[in-house]
């Protein structure tokens, strides 16, 4: 079978096409990535010779490249990673998430459409769905309520999916994941944020007083989850996917000051000396509460998450600390634009 990967130099997908070639022997994998800031050849590094991999620039958004591609390499199923994927960003400047997020959709959709690919999973988020309270978990059938820029979009991209599953036939299945964190993540969310400015003794940054709650999923096992659905997920189908690994914002914080005062021989108070509360610039669009009713994948195709948040998150710990040079030679300075911009201050090596 061969897979066109879309935005697989990503966090997330760089992940799942390394996951695939170790796992899926009998696949191959065409990454068409368009190598954004969050997207880089060096995520891929290990496997960018491989037999069954090959490489592809360019942007989902681009009707005639992807008219081109598909023509040229008629894959069998599309696995869509490719998106703007950062609230604040998004926030920021909502342009390039319309841009990737829906009309990029679009384009792969009426490709695959052309082509009558066997199977498209459009890969989601938990965000789609908005915020919940202190109780409940959000089941594939709550209704989509985003709340920022980055959230809309995506939801409309499902949408899209199910409008082309519905009108053409076209053969959609929808996942939708809570947090996933892992290796290879750009140092602009929570965890590796968290990581990288403890390591180099900078401040920690955490938006009001650090209780928003959040899923966290390790990503090799959303890669597995992934696989699983692509392989066997009813066509027309969403599945959420979600680690049942529920923690605020600062107790995760906390857990990463512990790992790396353990790692670095340094007190734990120091490390947590560097924790700075800082007013949320999301606003309302900062959702409370993320939390996913994970019965249907559980039940139909028999996955479950293996990996525990503190052996995960030691690990992840441990990735970064071993792959400093990784982290420093994807950061430019539009990422310390960024970073003024969100948090009001800098950060440097």
């Amino acid at each position: 079978m061969k897979l066109l990967v879309t935005g697989g130099c990503g966090f997330i997908g760089s992940n799942f096409v390394r996951y695939v070639l170790k796992e899926r022997p009998e696949w191959e994998v065409v990454n068409l990535d368009k190598l954004t800031y969050a997207g880089n050849l060096a995520n891929l590094r290990d496997v960018e010779i491989h037999p069954r991999y090959k490489f592809v620039q360019g942007d989902i958004a681009d009707a005639g490249l992807v008219e081109e591609l598909f023509a040229q390499e008629q894959p069998d199923v599309v696995v869509n990673f490719a998106a703007e994927s950062h609230v604040d960003r998004s926030i920021l400047d909502s342009t390039p998430f319309i841009e990737t997020n829906v009309k990029g959709v679009q384009v792969l959709l009426e490709a695959a459409r052309k082509y009558r690919v066997e199977r498209f999973l459009q890969i989601s988020t938990d965000e789609v769905y908005g915020s919940l309270g202190e109780e409940g978990y959000f089941s594939e059938e709550a209704p989509l309520r985003p709340n920022s820029p980055y959230a809309a979009s995506k939801a409309a991209a499902d949408l899209l999916c199910r409008a082309y599953y519905k009108a053409y036939g076209v053969p959609v299945v929808i996942t939708r994941s809570s947090n996933n964190y892992g290796p290879y993540q750009f140092p602009e969310k929570l965890i590796p944020l968290m990581i990288r400015n403890a390591l180099l003794g900078k401040e920690l940054p955490v938006y009001g007083e650090g209780k928003q709650v959040r899923d966290w999923l390790f990503v090799e096992d959303n890669c597995r989850a992934i696989a699983l659905v692509l392989e066997k997920g009813r066509t027309g189908e969403i599945y959420n996917i979600g680690g049942g690994c529920e923690k605020r914002n600062l107790e995760v914080v906390h857990s990463i000051c512990r790992i790396v005062a353990d790692v670095v021989r340094k007190p734990v108070e120091v490390i947590l000396s560097l924790v700075k509360f800082i007013p949320d610039p999301r606003g309302s669009a900062h959702d409370f509460r993320y939390a996913l009713d994970c019965s249907k994948i559980k039940y139909e195709l028999g996955w479950q998450p293996s990996v525990d948040f503190e052996k995960g998150l030691r690990s992840t710990v441990d990735w970064y600390l071993r792959n400093q040079e990784w982290v420093e030679s994807i950061i430019t300075g539009e990422y310390y634009e960024f970073y003024r911009k969100v948090y009001g201050t800098s950060v440097s090596h």
